[in-house]
């Protein structure tokens, strides 16, 4: 009996080696190596690789319409109207916003607080 325990205890004991082997090399490789820190970084650069696809494709965007800007003067009207409230002389302004605090308290009054003298209304200098 007492060989079959021996046999038994050393099974028992190279089974507890190959499992931690099989548990510690891995483990090693993944964490110790560098593996895991190369796999967030290939993965970031993806990221980035993406990131510098769009900026890309915005910095094209921005080209063209400054393209348009130098050479198209109904872009720069465009841009007169849209960004900065541009209106040609005679036309009626038709102020839709929905919150009363961006409605000026008289919607006569002229936006840049000069009046035309030959009419009393406000003139519109853009």
């Amino acid at each position: 009996m007492r060989r079959e325990t021996k046999t038994w205890a050393g099974r028992l004991a190279g089974a507890a080696v190959v499992v931690f082997v099989l548990a510690y090399v891995p483990y090693h490789v993944y964490v110790r190596s560098g593996l895991k820190h190369t796999i967030a970084l290939r993965r970031d650069l993806i990221a980035l690789h993406a990131h510098n696809q769009e900026l890309a494709a915005e910095n094209q965007r921005l080209a063209r319409e400054a393209e348009a800007l130098r050479d198209d003067p109904a872009a720069i009207e465009r841009v007169a109207r849209d960004e900065l409230g541009w209106v040609r002389a005679g036309e009626v302004v038709v102020d839709l916003a929905s919150d009363p605090s961006h409605r000026d308290s008289d919607p006569l009054a002229p936006r840049s607080g000069r009046v035309d003298r030959r009419s009393g209304r406000g003139a519109d200098t853009r």
